[in-house]
């Protein structure tokens, strides 16, 4: 006859064994979760875009560079071949080469150091152009370099279009994640291109206002909050008095960010018209005769929306919207005349973005050189819908030209008409009336 004691010895003996029984079963559950895992948890070979999880933002080589030692960075999405990558097989890893060039990312001098740039190279299978790829959630990973296992991530953790991609300790930084999406389902807008309006029939043109009254401006008005004109004209005096094209005018009105112009008629001269350091929205503004540009788009996030709605433009011996800051312009239910751009995303900024442009409802009269202008080489992209030109038999107003945007020196003109990634419209979005 067994004591309590030994009862109870007996029942924690079973219970122990038990315990370690579950234990094992559970260890070699998970190990075997791990394994499969490990070995079905990164992607199939094949060709990729890959979007930082911090910004959003794609890696690219910048500028579609064909050189070795190009620096990698990270630019708003367009699905171009300088931002698509041929994940391949390589030993215990795999390869990075870039569709446009056929080199490699790899890490500068095949270095195990933090803070090194990580750069195309002529493909060798060397270490240093070996990656492994450590699952975060779904298609989301760390990019490990084979050679000194430190993940790719972005420089300082920027958000910014165009910052550099170099080498860093891997922890849970945001920064150091990418998303792999296989390539042509990449959206041609980017996260902060917001959805374009419906387009509507645009019929005829809104008849130009006349001014309630008009007042000189001698010095920049500088606007924060919105600012109602009433349909007064201003026009510009003293310094403010030229109505040519030199470069670096000072403004006739400053847009603080955030602010709203609206029902005001800019006459002439207009200087440099209006400059906008951030968000902005123009509604019902009017050129009567644009000085160097009727307005300056400036402010370096890729976040930002300006909104032109309504008003129009006359006599621009060149642009009409200078874009030299990030983010996206929508221009719509606008009208323009003896112009020679509507839009131009800047060719020779010392900093370039990749910036977009939205034209909606628009009315264009010739003469004219062309709607839009944007860099493919920079991500940027152009949407247009419901867009009606009036006396241009010939045809000779060109939709969306493409050009090669640099940092110094002057673009050169690739490419104009519709394309899948850059010049977003159909032949049905542009309506001629001869």
């Amino acid at each position: 006859m067994r004591t309590r004691n030994q009862h109870a010895r007996r029942r924690g003996g079973r219970a122990a064994a038990s315990f370690v029984a579950i234990a094992s079963l559970v260890l070699a559950g998970l190990t075997a979760l791990f394994a499969t895992g490990s070995a079905t948890a990164a992607p199939a070979a094949g060709s990729y875009s890959l979007s930082n999880a911090a910004s959003g933002l794609c890696l690219e080589v910048p500028g579609a560079g064909t050189s070795d030692g190009v620096q990698l960075a990270q630019r708003s999405c367009s699905g171009a071949t300088n931002q698509t990558w041929q994940l391949k097989s390589s030993g215990s890893g795999y390869t990075l080469t870039a569709a446009h060039s056929a080199r490699c990312a790899g890490v500068r001098d095949a270095s195990t150091s933090a803070g090194k740039a990580v750069e195309q190279q002529s493909c060798t299978g060397g270490a240093g152009q070996v990656w492994t790829l450590a699952q975060v959630s779904g298609s989301t990973y760390q990019v490990v370099n084979a050679n000194g296992g430190k993940c790719l991530n972005v420089k300082d953790s920027s958000v910014a279009a165009g910052a550099l991609v170099q080498q860093n300790s891997c922890d849970s930084v945001t920064s150091k994640r990418w998303t792999f999406t296989a390539a042509g389902s990449t959206p041609t807008d980017p996260p902060t291109d917001p959805p374009t309006d419906p387009p509507t029939n645009p019929g005829s043109p809104p008849a130009w206002p006349t001014a309630t009254s008009s007042q000189a401006v001698s010095s920049t008005m500088k606007v924060s909050g919105t600012y109602d004109g009433g349909l007064k004209r201003f026009y510009g005096s003293g310094d403010l008095g030229s109505d040519g094209q030199d470069e670096n005018q000072p403004a006739l009105i400053e847009l603080a960010d955030g602010a709203t112009l609206q029902n005001v008629i800019l006459g002439s001269p207009a200087a440099d018209g209006v400059h906008c350091l951030g968000a902005c929205t123009l509604k019902n503004v009017w050129w009567e005769d644009v000085g160097e540009d009727a307005a300056t788009f400036l402010g370096g996030s890729s976040s930002l929306v300006r909104t032109i709605d309504g008003g129009g433009a006359k006599r621009a011996d060149d642009k009409v919207f200078q874009h030299n800051g990030g983010g996206t312009l929508v221009i719509k239910n606008f009208q323009v005349s003896d112009f020679g751009k509507l839009y131009r995303s800047c060719g020779n900024c010392s900093t370039q973005y990749g910036r977009h442009v939205q034209v909606q409802n628009v009315w264009i009269t010739a003469p004219g050189d062309g709607l839009v202008g944007i860099n493919p080489n920079y991500g940027d992209t152009a949407r247009l819908s419901g867009v009606t030109i009036y006396d241009d038999g010939g045809r000779d107003i060109d939709i969306c030209t493409k050009y090669k945007g640099v940092t110094s020196g002057e673009p050169t003109k690739t490419g104009t008409g519709p394309d899948s990634t850059n010049c977003l419209y159909a032949t049905s979005d542009i309506t001629y009336v001869d």
